[in-house]
């Protein structure tokens, strides 16, 4: 210690600087004759905040899973901008810009208004910074908000990285990405690719593999897992044998990662349109265990599996026509057995039919879905589709009227199809509604008055029985 610093004060006895612990990689323009990304997929308002900062004075890129997705001729779901200008200098360059986030800073640029609005993703080049140069916490970013105030670098016990806002050279900054398939930066003008990693070359191998070290890149933020298997599910690439051989080892980092984290990577597990390849790769990696709630699905008897898949198969069409996928549907489909089997127990325990509905739901959504962030708005989605169920028999008086101008009644019409597709619903009585909300208010009547003849015979035949029996009772008294 003391011929250290002796050492250092003569000028002597400097220590060698430490190697990076991550490849810093190579430059090198990828020109468009040999990427051939196709420049009409581009998003406009993408193109235009990139063009924007470059006009400016500043360097940027159309950035990550955008680029990725472009080499493989998908028109990208986001598009997201990576440049050397700071978030408080990009903030001052567009009109409506926000500065978000504790753990990334990064500037959400927005275009258009109300539900149309969309939003353009600006991060600033980050630094690689070695773990074992940052400052340490026990807790995780929720258990140790007061620690974590103020600071920029900060890792948890097991190395996962809790705060990363120190800016630096976009060399840095595509070392610090996780995969070599999302280190690339399309610069939207000269039209080139730059790629530090290989990743142009893996995408056409079709191979997922990390930068660096393995092990120590999962252990800096073990989502990284999850991330993978939806990569591979989505593209249909495998997975490098030696950015595979550590997972085993490193699964358990999982348990460390908030809850609410947790649950939104497994809903963007089940939203990418390719939900059934993701739960196979899941299975394929070894991980069905890493979501407890998806246990009810890989634990599934035969006929709660096939009307899960069919779930999940109309999801993913959905996806694929554009339209909008809701969340709360998918998991009132996992978990309607659950509530089903508990519906049907307190009722034998003398609970009337929908207090017993109610109850039922409480106990598996506490029992599935915990404490979540957004928590209340998913249950109240979900119960509205499970209660809405016992109500899709009565179709005559003003029940059926008022039933079908419900705002979740299309989400509830969904779950009755399913559930008649698997038998365990009228096939007539899911044709029944459907007819009633396509038709015109003459044809609603005319549903409705069919069903009420249809149950009069059965009156009559009642009432018949009654009268012929009435006599013969009052013979005695006589």
């Amino acid at each position: 210690m003391i011929k250290t610093l002796i050492g250092r004060l003569l000028g002597g006895g400097k220590s060698e600087p430490k190697a990076p612990r991550i490849p810093l990689g190579e430059r090198v323009e990828v020109p468009e004759s040999e990427h051939g990304i196709d420049a009409s997929l581009l998003d406009d308002r993408a193109v235009k905040v990139v063009r924007t900062l470059q006009e400016a004075g500043f360097d940027a890129y159309i950035v990550g899973g955008a680029v990725r997705d472009l080499l493989v001729g998908l028109r990208p779901k986001d598009f997201d901008v990576a440049t050397n200008a700071t978030p408080e200098e990009v903030k001052g360059l567009f009109r409506r810009a926000f500065i978000i986030g504790r753990r990334f800073r990064i500037v959400h640029v927005i275009f258009g208004r109300g539900r149309d609005h969309e939003v353009v993703e600006v991060s600033t080049f980050r630094a690689y910074l070695d773990a074992s140069a940052a400052e340490q916490v026990e807790g995780n970013e929720k258990t140790s908000k007061s620690e974590l105030a103020g600071k920029s670098h900060v890792v948890d016990a097991s190395g996962r990285v809790l705060r990363d806002n120190v800016w630096g050279p976009q060399i840095e900054d595509a070392a610090r990405r996780d995969f070599t398939i999302n280190a690339m930066y399309y610069d939207p003008t000269t039209r080139i690719v730059v790629d530090y990693h290989g990743g142009v070359r893996d995408v056409k191998k079709r191979l997922l593999r990390i930068i660096g070290e393995p092990e120590l890149r999962y252990r800096e933020d073990p989502v990284r897992l999850i991330r993978m298997v939806r990569f591979a599910a989505k593209l249909g690439f495998e997975i490098e044998a030696r950015t595979r051989e550590p997972m085993p080892r490193v699964m358990e980092l999982l348990d460390n990662v908030p809850v609410s984290r947790m649950f939104d990577e497994m809903i963007k597990l089940l939203q990418t349109g390719h939900a059934l390849r993701s739960l196979d790769e899941l299975r394929k990696q070894g991980m069905q265990r890493v979501f407890p709630l998806l246990e009810v699905v890989f634990n599934a008897d035969e006929v709660r599996e096939r009307f899960i898949r069919l779930a999940l198969e109309d999801t993913d069409r959905r996806v694929a026509d554009g339209r909008a996928v809701a969340p709360s549907f998918m998991l009132a489909c996992m978990l309607w057995h659950d509530v089903q089997s508990r519906w049907a127990q307190l009722k034998d325990a003398g609970e009337p039919p929908v207090p017993a509905l109610q109850q039922a739901i409480d106990a598996v959504f506490d029992a599935r879905i915990g404490d979540i962030s957004g928590r209340g708005k998913l249950a109240a989605d979900m119960r509205e589709i499970w209660l809405m169920q016992p109500r899709f028999d009565r179709r005559t008086g003003n029940a059926p009227f008022a039933l079908v101008e419900q705002p979740r009644f299309r989400a509830g019409y969904d779950f009755l199809r399913l559930r008649a597709d698997v038998g365990q619903a009228d096939a007539d009585l899911a044709e029944w509604w459907e007819d009633f909300s396509l038709g015109t208010s003459e044809e609603r009547d005319a549903l409705v008055q069919a069903v009420r003849e249809a149950s009069q015979p059965q009156r009559k035949r009642r009432g018949s029985s009654a009268g012929a029996a009435a006599p013969a009772r009052a013979k005695p008294a006589a």
